[in-house]
């Protein structure tokens, strides 16, 4: 099972989040789930580097998989984090509807 988990700021604001586990949804290469949600988190951390300008403290686990994390520095403008908080909210928002579709394979954590 993927879980992920998102951490606020005071201001309820996404300042970090962690992706773990592996959907196991169907096989290597052919699980849609693993996929649906591989995308919509790449698609994030390369969404904060490129629109929002700068680049988070990113981790992850390039050989086997089932690890992500990004962090958003806390010196960033006005409109980095508000471009960030957009794209954060975007995969938060991706992943609930994935949940709802597949909820044995995928959860957030609360």
């Amino acid at each position: 099972m993927i879980k992920a988990s998102f951490e606020r700021n005071a201001e309820q604001e996404i300042i970090y989040f962690r992706l773990t586990g592996h959907a196991d949804s169907g096989p290597y290469g052919s699980d849609i789930v693993c996929a649906a949600v591989s995308a919509v988190a790449i698609g994030a951390v390369n969404g904060v580097e490129v629109l929002a300008g700068f680049e988070p403290q990113v981790k992850m686990d390039a050989e086997n998989g089932g690890h992500l994390e990004l962090r958003l520095p806390a010196n960033l403008t006005l409109e980095q984090n508000k471009t960030a908080q957009i794209i954060l909210a975007n995969l938060h928002l991706s992943l609930e509807s994935i949940v709802a579709s597949y909820p044995d394979y995928v959860v957030i954590k609360k």
